[in-house]
């Protein structure tokens, strides 16, 4: 495919983008672009490709586009955070990527797609603008003479160029010595030491403090969604399965849920385990990026979850 079928092929995409952005916004007031920071690089640099999206967080949801690491030739090397700007109802999401290409040519950034889900009515996607990268190899000066490769030329070593290996050697041995003597000199009957025991940490206390650890681990933060999930929900799991002796581990979530909902206590947290565990399997399973504030809900939903269901201690008077 020549420059011209590719220009006239991006034309057409930019087109349908505008008019499907046009009528995203008369629905929602949601609006997605991209930018990028140039459009001619050499084999093995980088371009910026700047996205932002932007909805009503009452009006509507809206789902990240799903990104591949690599397409039309061309390859993402750093995919940024995902930065949120609140101004009122109004959310703004901005994300940086790196691209490059190692083969040279015209190739085309496609359009990125994102699900806005309104709170009444149906689904539908908007997509950003595509954008043509010219690749090109690094230009060569074919009026000066060929160089051919220099052979490799060996060099004779002597002891002297060991000397310091053997002062190294040398140190290391005296060094030896001197702790060996030292605690030989000094040599005492060591006393055992008692190391008092502390209070036994409860499944509630254990199970907040983990998920305070992988909390503070920021991993979501660091574009690791589904590690973050994973540990999330093994944690919740974890806690259901000590808590109530039922094998929250091997259930998959409806059976899970099934479970909770006939439950007499967890039924009335049904909803709080539902949000967590769908929003969990959307991350790992079906590769749908939830938003940020999705992120922190779920770890406020299993901590609340988690301090709710603390079991209750009754003592008995003595007599």
């Amino acid at each position: 495919m020549n420059l011209s079928h590719r220009i006239y092929i991006l034309i057409i995409l930019s087109l349908v983008g505008l008019l499907q952005a046009t009528t995203g916004m008369a629905q929602t007031d949601a609006s997605v672009q991209a930018r990028t920071d140039a459009t001619q690089i050499l084999v093995g640099d980088q371009v910026k490709l700047f996205i932002e999206a932007q909805h009503n967080s009452k009006q509507s949801r809206m789902q990240w586009a799903v990104l591949p690491d690599t397409f039309n030739s061309l390859e993402i090397v750093e995919k940024g955070k995902i930065d949120t700007v609140a101004n009122g109802d109004v959310v703004t999401y901005k994300q940086r990527l790196l691209v490059t290409g190692w083969d040279s040519g015209s190739f085309v950034l496609p359009a990125f797609q994102f699900t806005i889900i309104p709170a009444s009515g149906t689904p539908y996607t908007l997509q950003t603008d595509s954008f043509i990268l010219n690749v090109s190899t690094v230009p060569v000066d074919t009026t000066q003479p060929f160089k051919g490769i220099k052979e490799i030329i060996p060099v004779k070593s002597t002891w002297k160029d060991y000397l310091w290996l053997i002062g190294l050697g040398l140190l290391f041995l005296i060094l030896v010595g001197v702790v060996v003597w030292y605690f030989r000199k000094n040599k005492k009957t060591a006393m055992p030491v008692v190391v008092p025991k502390g209070p036994q940490e409860t499944l509630q206390q254990r199970t907040l403090r983990l998920l305070d650890e992988l909390d503070k681990e920021q991993l979501w933060q660091g574009n690791r969604v589904k590690e973050y999930y994973s540990r999330l929900t093994d944690i919740l799991r974890g806690y259901i399965e000590e808590r109530y002796h039922t094998r929250a581990m091997e259930l998959t979530t409806d059976e899970l849920l099934s479970k909770a909902k006939m439950h007499p206590e967890m039924r009335y947290h049904y909803d709080q385990l539902a949000n967590t565990l769908y929003t969990a399997d959307l991350a790992k399973f079906a590769k749908a990026q939830p938003l940020p504030q999705e992120h922190t809900q779920a770890m406020d939903l299993t901590r609340q979850f988690v301090i709710a269901t603390k079991p209750v201690t009754t003592e008995t008077p003595s007599s």
